[in-house]
């Protein structure tokens, strides 16, 4: 105690340990949370823009950066946790939703952050994601798609399309790939998202929406692996064709696309139809979108799965789905104050032991 007394008092004399204490209670800045930490992605991987995105989002949580953790698994995108100047932990293969629901139920009070990619968050770790999602701890997971697994130099992914080359399938992949998001929904997720790397400014928005949902946010990014799978996504990314292949959801307004707006989506049963609005069809017989609507969103999710049912459909953007839901750790919290705190000291001896014994002559 004598020791913190008296540094604290060699801070208060000391002018220029002042400015320091200034420097400390100053708003963060983006700068801030970066780190001295050499990054090392190859160049052009859209891995720069979401961390970018992730450093400029971060001062405007108003959260210390203490209380900010980052945790990843294996792959590219898991080496996000060495660029953050914040707490974090480069965990193993597939199991960063475990850890972070540990320390979710430990420190619920922390802002915890998942970075994982189609591999390494749906192939060997798809087990601890759905389960994460459907226990609803309150973090945020960040799921980079580059439909390619990237860090072992190019093999096809849960989420690669069937018939991919790749060193792994030389024929062609057989597998039917993850839609992640309709994956989200059926694990029952409150919080269904997507967004691209090639969009600052809608990724700013997916983060802070991500962010302030109360529960488990899952967030799909569109990132491009120039390397390994490059032009996945450029139908979505590229000025010529983005307008007319790219469709933003905004909650409570009609499904409108195209470079001058000039088309529209309308639900003829349950088909989503592409009208003309040109030709004089009105936004008011459009689908309105409603982020709450537990139904249209399974179909917004699944538009793009098969073109020969459904047609050749724009691919959407935004928030599809947000519920309330009690979130795990926080039901946990009140089971444990029910048994202490209401029903007196819980007896360890007598829960081990059980309602169940056998008595052996």
């Amino acid at each position: 105690m004598i020791i913190a007394y008296l540094f604290c008092l060699t801070l208060l004399l000391n002018p220029k340990n002042m400015s320091d204490i200034a420097t400390v209670t100053a708003p963060l800045t983006a700068k801030d949370f970066v780190t001295d930490q050499e990054v090392r992605w190859c160049p052009g991987c859209g891995d720069y823009s979401i961390l970018a995105q992730v450093q400029k989002v971060m001062p405007t949580l108003g959260i210390p950066k203490e209380n900010i953790v980052i945790i990843s698994g294996i792959g590219c995108s898991s080496r996000f946790p060495y660029y953050m100047n914040t707490y974090g932990m480069h965990s193993i293969h597939g199991r960063a939703t475990a850890v972070a629901s540990g320390l979710k139920a430990a420190r619920p009070e922390l802002s915890v952050w998942i970075v994982t990619g189609d591999g390494d968050g749906l192939s060997i770790g798809g087990n601890h994601t759905i389960h994460l999602l459907r226990r609803n701890f309150d973090v945020n997971i960040l799921l980079f798609n580059n439909q390619i697994y990237g860090l072992t130099k190019g093999q096809y992914s849960p989420t690669s399309e069937e018939n991919k080359v790749t060193k792994s399938s030389p024929f062609g992949s057989i597998d039917h790939p993850f839609n992640p998001l309709a994956l989200a929904m059926g694990a029952e997720a409150s919080f269904i998202a997507r967004t691209m790397d090639r969009d600052p400014k809608h990724l700013q928005v997916m983060l802070l929406r991500s962010q302030a949902h109360k529960g488990a946010s899952f967030l799909e990014i569109y990132q491009n692996c120039n390397i390994f799978n490059d032009g996945a996504f450029e139908i979505f990314t590229e000025k010529k064709t983005k307008p007319d292949e790219v469709l933003f959801l905004e909650q409570g307004k009609p499904l409108v696309f195209g470079a001058t707006q000039n088309k529209g989506i309308k639900l003829v049963g349950f088909k989503p139809v592409i009208v003309d609005l040109a030709e004089g069809d009105s936004t008011d017989d459009l689908w309105m979108h409603d982020e709450r609507d537990f139904y249209k969103a399974q179909i917004l999710i699944r538009m793009f799965d098969d073109p020969k049912l459904v047609g050749h459909l724009p691919r959407p953007f935004g928030v599809f789905y947000e519920t309330e839901r009690a979130c795990y750790e926080d039901s946990m919290a009140m089971q444990i104050d029910e048994v202490i705190t209401k029903k007196g000291k819980g007896d360890l001896d007598k829960l081990l032991k059980g309602n169940e014994t056998w008595k052996i002559n």
